[in-house]
C-alpha cells in the first residue's frame, strides 16, 4: 500500500510479498547444502523486501514484483556468501568440470558426454556423477567467477558490493549485463546445449517444477536430476566464459 509520500506501508508489504520470498528461498534451497537453513534464507530475503520498497520508485518503469524479487535474491546470496556456503574446494571443483567441459567443446565441436567429461577430469564415470550431485548447491549464481582463474574477485562480490549502495548512473552490475546483450548471448547459449539439457532448464526455471516433477518427466530419480542440473549448469558456464 502506497503512501501519500508514495512509500510503501512496511506491515502491508511484509504481509503481501511473504509468499513470493518464501517461494524465492525454496528455489535456493533445491540447489544449497543441507546445512543451510531455509529460515535463514527467509529472514535475509525479508530484509531484502524492506530494503527494496525504499529504493523502488515508480517512474522507473520497472514493475515493483520484478524490481523487489531482484533485491530480495541478491539479499539471500549476501547471506550466502558471508557464511560461505560452498567450500573452497567445491567451488574449485566446479570450475574444474567447467574447464574440462569447456576444452572437449573446442576440441570435439560438440557438446561433450558424461563419459568423455569425466574421462578428461581423470575420474570413472560413477565418481563423476557424485561430483556433481556434490556440487550442486555452488552453482547458484551462473556467472558468479567468471573474472578470475582463481576465484578472487568473482561477479558475486562486485554484485554484493552494489546491493550496499544506492544504484545511480546506471552501475547495477545487472543492468550492465543486459545492456551488453548478454540476455541474447544467454538464449544463444541455452539453444547451443543438448536437448535434454534445454528440456531441464525450462522445466526448472520456466516451468518451476521441483527436482521429483521434473524426475518423473525425464523419468530418471531426483538425485539424478540433481546431476544433470550441475552438469547442464556447468555446460552454460562453459559456452558463456567465451562470451564473458
Amino acid at each position: 500500500m502506497y503512501t501519500a509520500q508514495g512509500t510503501i506501508e512496511k506491515s502491508h508489504l511484509l504481509a503481501q510479498h511473504q509468499p513470493l520470498v518464501r517461494r524465492i528461498a525454496l528455489q535456493m534451497m533445491s540447489k544449497l547444502p543441507a546445512s543451510v537453513e531455509l529460515d535463514d534464507l527467509i529472514q535475509a530475503g525479508m530484509l531484502g523486501l524492506l530494503d527494496a520498497s525504499s529504493r523502488y520508485q515508480d517512474n522507473r518503469g520497472a514493475q515493483f514484483e520484478t524490481f523487489v524479487s531482484q533485491r530480495i535474491r541478491g539479499a539471500m546470496l549476501d547471506e550466502l556468501r558471508a557464511n560461505d556456503w560452498g567450500s573452497r574446494g567445491l567451488r574449485q571443483s566446479s570450475r574444474g568440470v567447467e574447464k574440462a567441459i569447456h576444452a572437449l567443446g573446442h576440441r570435439l565441436g560438440r557438446a561433450p558426454t558424461e563419459g568423455e567429461i569425466a574421462k578428461e577430469l581423470k575420474m570413472d564415470l560413477e565418481a563423476y556423477q557424485s561430483l556433481l550431485q556434490d556440487i550442486q548447491g555452488c552453482q547458484l549464481l551462473y556467472v558468479e567467477d567468471f573474472s578470475k582463474d582463481d576465484g578472487e574477485n568473482p561477479f558475486l562480490d562486485a554484485q554484493s558490493k552494489e546491493s550496499r549502495k544506492d544504484r545511480r548512473g546506471g552501475n547495477d552490475p545487472l543492468e550492465q549485463l543486459l545492456e551488453s546483450g548478454f540476455r541474447h548471448q544467454l538464449v544463444d547459449a541455452i539453444s547451443a546445449l543438448p536437448e535434454r539439457d534445454q528440456l531441464l532448464l525450462n522445466l526448472y526455471y520456466e516451468e518451476e517444477l521441483n527436482l521429483r516433477e521434473i524426475g518423473a518427466v525425464l523419468e530418471v530419480s531426483q538425485s539424478r536430476v540433481c546431476q544433470l542440473h550441475s552438469q547442464a549448469i556447468s555446460r552454460l558456464r562453459a559456452k558463456l566464459k567465451d562470451v564473458l
